[in-house]
């Protein structure tokens, strides 16, 4: 065969080749069939030849989530936890606050009668009589800014943080509150970085609805300077303070509404910590040494008029306590911050098997029960100094112990709450119902609300 006749013979055979695929693969279905999937399998779209199967389309159902997220497991959880303070504060306290109450808009028939359920605000149709108002009284909250010393207030089941005086006193480092709320008292250092100040105010009155005043301030006097220590009573009426006269240390008590004063306490020894836990029939203020973890720790306890002065415990070192509302029970932790209840009738102590401070703690209103900020790990120092001084910080835990079964449960770990973080917790407080926990974290001073039903 010629060289020519071969080349031709080849062109024929791919023109025959280009035939028949070109055929083939335009005899092929124009739309997919169901096994077809885009983009699973690159060849398979350029296969010429059919599978040989009777396919039918799949029924379609909605996408699965399998990555692990299910979303919130307890909203509850979520809720219970709540930052109420948007800056650092130096006090805080709970009291009882009046406020509108939004009735449902009807008006009453001419007879003056209203729906069950409903609220009648409007004026009577043909008596031209208006409906006072309806209002309520609920818990609140008031709270101390630290840097500028103005007041600021919220309800307790809405956190609506309004301020609530205008006195600007700088860098207040602790307030108390008494009086239902209508006295404060704040303590601050002087210019020269060494005299403590002590201001007592009185807090301007509120307007039902109204939560600030164009001019709010608080006008009041100094106490002594340099106090050392001051404790309210538990019906926020009467402060307690020490002050250094020459080489001796004096307790007064101060009447916040009739402002009378009476010292009830001297003594050679300088170094007191009081508490005033109850205004019963015992009516006893308790004074305990400074603690140190290497200076053994007592505690003695007086009437308001500064008789009976006892001893209560002694020869503990690093000694803090809290003693309950009945008076009978002094909750108190060692250098070990080994927590402990004495009681005063039986004269003997229990080991709780929890570790932290007593001040880290609140007493229940029946002295039945204890809430505390319990520390999930304690490093190695020396306790309660490292923690006073700012060297040692803890991650907390809160936990609720019955003093009469000994049961100890936790209410809640707030690393594992979104938003919660590490809590140092402090100035633990309930409202009258026992509903909430409220604390300050030391680790920023911000306040916080625990919902404990």
């Amino acid at each position: 065969m010629s060289k020519r006749n071969f080349i031709l013979l080849i062109i024929i055979l791919i023109i025959t080749i280009v035939i028949v695929f070109g055929f083939l693969y335009f005899s092929q279905p124009t739309s997919p069939t169901g096994d077809e999937t885009e983009g699973t399998n690159f060849f398979s779209q350029f296969n010429p030849f059919g599978s040989g199967k009777t396919t039918t389309p799949p029924t379609t159902t909605p996408p699965v989530d399998i990555s692990g997220d299910t979303g919130d497991q307890n909203p509850e959880i979520k809720q219970k936890l709540t930052k109420v303070s948007s800056m650092p504060i130096a006090g805080f306290t709970i009291f009882s606050k009046e406020r509108l109450v939004a009735p449902v808009p009807i008006l009453s028939s001419p007879s003056g009668e209203v729906p069950n359920g409903t609220v009648s605000t409007n004026i009577k149709l043909g008596t031209g009589t208006p409906t006072p108002p309806l209002t309520e009284f609920a818990p609140a909250l008031r709270y101390v800014e630290r840097a500028t010393g103005n007041i600021y207030q919220t309800f307790i089941d809405k956190i609506e943080e309004r301020r609530f005086t205008t006195t600007i006193i700088p860098k207040v480092y602790e307030a108390y509150f008494g009086n239902k709320a209508e006295t404060v008292v704040m303590r601050y250092l002087k210019g020269d970085g060494r005299t403590i100040e002590t201001f007592l105010g009185n807090l301007p009155k509120e307007l039902l609805g109204g939560d600030t005043l164009e001019n709010n301030e608080i006008k009041g006097s100094f106490l002594p300077n340099n106090i050392k220590d001051i404790s309210v009573s538990s019906d926020n009426g009467s402060i307690f303070y020490l002050f250094n006269v020459g080489d001796s240390m004096v307790g007064t008590t101060l009447n916040l509404t009739t402002n009378k004063k009476v010292q009830i306490f001297s003594s050679p020894f300088t170094e007191w910590l009081s508490w005033w836990p109850n205004n019963n029939t015992n009516k006893m203020i308790t004074l305990t040494t400074k603690p140190s973890a290497n200076i053994l720790g007592y505690m003695y306890s007086m009437t308001e008029t500064g008789k009976n002065f006892n001893k209560i415990l002694g020869n503990i070192n690093g000694l803090t306590t809290l003693t309950s509302p009945d008076g009978k029970q002094i909750l108190y932790s060692d250098n070990t911050l080994s927590l402990r209840i004495y009681n005063t009738d039986t004269k003997s102590s229990v080991l709780l098997g929890v570790k932290t401070l007593s001040e880290k703690c609140v007493w229940g209103s029946t002295s039945e029960v204890v809430y505390c900020s319990v520390p999930k790990l304690i490093d190695v120092g020396q306790y309660p100094d490292v923690w006073y001084q700012g060297e040692a910080s803890f991650t907390d835990q809160f936990w609720k112990i019955d003093t009469k079964t000994g049961n100890a449960t936790i209410i809640v770990d707030p690393t594992i709450i979104n938003g919660g973080g590490e809590i140092d917790g402090t100035k633990l407080a309930l409202d009258n119902n026992e509903n909430y926990l409220f604390f300050v974290n030391k680790k920023d001073s911000f306040l916080w609300k625990l919902g404990l039903k």
